[in-house]
This record gives C-alpha cells, structure tokens and sequence, in this order.
C-alpha cells in the first residue's frame, strides 16, 4: 500500500522516542493519533514546530499556545497556535481512553 492511499483522516500510530512525556509516557510506548481529534487545552498533542514532529501536551493561557513537556527537564515552548497541531493522542499500548476522553 503506498502511503499516498491513507486517508489524511484515518488514526495512526508512533513510538514514544526520549523521556520528555514521562511519567505518563515511557521510553518505547506506542500511542494512537486521531489526526481530526480535538485540540483542547491539557490535550498530548503531535506538532509541527520548528520543522520537526514533536510529542508534548498544549497548553492554552491567557491566549498564548504552548507546548509542554511533562519533564521538568525539557523547555515549555510558545506556539503561533493551534494550527501547528498536526493530531491529537487518543490511546497508548494497553491503556484504552475512557468515553475516547483526551489526555
């Protein structure tokens, strides 16, 4: 199957690479994306920014876009905006979302 045959719609799966995310979400962990997903405020996120894939939780405050890792060793980044989220995690491996409820 080419890749130019999935629907820009249809959920897909990564692997968490690095420890920004934990202590939610380990090293190697596989999460599923729902590129049509919600994008709330508190929600993990994938984005584009700086023009690279990113894994990290939007935060919305007094009108400012972030990114946010939940590592107190990585930068909380500021964002043009919710347009940069390129979709919105829905499950990891082996902890299904309750009611498809976003992190």
């Amino acid at each position: 199957m080419e890749a130019s045959s999935c629907s820009k719609a249809e959920p897909f799966v990564l692997q968490v690479l690095g420890d920004s995310m934990i202590p939610e979400f380990q090293d190697g962990v596989v999460i599923v994306i729902d590129p049509e997903g919600v994008v709330r405020d508190g929600a993990y996120v994938i984005a584009l920014h700086n023009e690279e894939y990113t894994f990290r939780q939007y935060r919305l405050y007094e009108g400012k876009h972030f990114l946010a890792p939940l590592n107190d060793l990585y930068e909380t980044v500021e964002i043009p905006g919710p347009q940069v989220i390129k979709g919105v995690v829905v499950q990891q491996a082996g902890k299904r979302r309750k009611d498809r409820k976003f992190y």
